[in-house]
Order: structure tokens, then C-alpha cells, then sequence
């Protein structure tokens, strides 16, 4: 069975970074598209972007867009997440998942992820 487990979460002030990651143990996901999703109090899980296997694809929301970056390390078996100009609007809890399916591409569509980490939590302040 695949484990993925998320780490580099905490608080920062608005305008500030931060870097998560996942590694995945188990199995190696280095042939599977990964994405990073979020949910914030009250509201739905929603999607932050992928990466395909190779990691030379990617995809973001649009409320992401020119602030956070994704990557990978397929020989870490780990993918991250940079974050930058972080708002009080990022404040969620951010999960890690890969992708049903070898050799995929990756999608924001949740229904295309079978494997989950447990999440790490990300608080912005103003």
C-alpha cells in the first residue's frame, strides 16, 4: 500500500513562503501524476495543482496561479509545494494525492486520485 505524508505547514504572516512536501512510502510514485489539494474551514476540498509523472507537466487553479509552484524528486520520491505571496484566503488544510493509474496525466479533478495523505495545516494571517 501506498502511504503519503505532508509536512512544512504551519503559520505565517501574509506576503510570506512556504514549502511543503510529500513523500510518498510503499510504493514509488514516480510513475504516477500527483496533485496538491486543500480545504478550508466550512467549505469543499478544492484542487491546487498537479504535476505529471515525469514532471514536466503542470497544472494550477487559478487562484494559485504565479504564487505557488509545484515539483517533484522522483529519486526522493517526494513532491512539493512552494507557496508564495501567501493570503489569509490560502488558510487550509493541504493534502497530498496521486494519481489512479499509472502513466496518467495529471488532472485537478479529485475523482482521479485514489491515494491520500492525512494533511498538514497552513495558517495565513493578515
Amino acid at each position: 500500500q501506498v502511504q503519503l505524508l505532508e509536512s512544512g505547514g504551519g503559520s505565517v504572516q501574509a506576503g510570506g513562503s512556504l514549502r511543503l512536501s510529500c513523500a510518498a512510502s510503499g510504493r514509488t510514485l514516480s510513475r504516477y501524476a500527483m496533485g496538491w489539494f486543500r480545504q478550508a474551514p466550512g467549505k469543499d476540498r478544492e484542487s491546487v495543482a498537479a504535476i505529471s509523472w515525469s514532471g514536466t507537466s503542470t497544472v494550477y487553479a487559478d487562484s494559485v496561479k504565479g504564487r505557488f509552484t509545484i515539483s517533484r524528486d522522483n529519486a526522493k520520491n517526494t513532491m512539493y509545494l512552494q507557496m508564495n505571496s501567501l493570503k489569509p484566503e490560502d488558510t487550509a488544510v493541504y493534502y497530498c494525492a496521486g494519481r489512479n493509474g499509472m502513466w496518467r496525466p495529471p488532472t485537478l479533478s479529485q475523482n482521479d486520485y485514489d491515494y491520500w495523505g492525512q494533511g498538514t495545516q497552513v495558517t495565513v494571517s493578515s
